[in-house]
């Protein structure tokens, strides 16, 4: 069985931080194990205080749903089949910036971004991911 390691969060968070800081947009960043149990965040300097919660609710929404936090969007509109989602599991997050880790086909944890556009948390976060490829 494979697990995200204290190890591992320390580096997605070195390397997602780094993006943040490449962009110039400070960010929060969160790493959850499998279980949406937080194993690691930061909060950069001048980064909001209310994507403190955003970014450790979008990486257990990705855990809870298997799936990075964009593909949400659309399935969530009023119409959707998931409209309301958001206001189960005590609140999810439906927009970019979550982004579930997996290894050799097991999610193992997630990566949740907050504080800039949805485009800048989602580069924030795949560079996080990438960094335990």
């Amino acid at each position: 069985m494979h697990r995200l390691t204290l190890q591992d969060a320390e580096k997605a968070l070195a390397a997602g931080l780094a993006r943040a800081t490449e962009i110039g947009q400070p960010m929060n960043v969160a790493v959850v194990d499998d279980g949406g149990h937080l194993l690691a965040f930061a909060r950069q300097d001048g980064a909001i205080r209310a994507s403190i919660d955003i970014a450790q609710r979008k990486a257990r929404t990705s855990i809870l749903m298997n799936l990075p936090t964009a593909a949400l969007g659309p399935l969530v509109q009023p119409g959707a089949e998931l409209y309301g989602l958001e206001h189960t599991s005590g609140g999810l997050v439906t927009f970019g910036g979550g982004i579930p880790v997996h290894r050799d086909g097991e999610m193992v944890g997630a990566v949740g971004v907050s504080a800039g556009s949805v485009e800048q948390d989602v580069t924030v976060a795949e560079a996080a991911v990438a960094a335990l490829a």
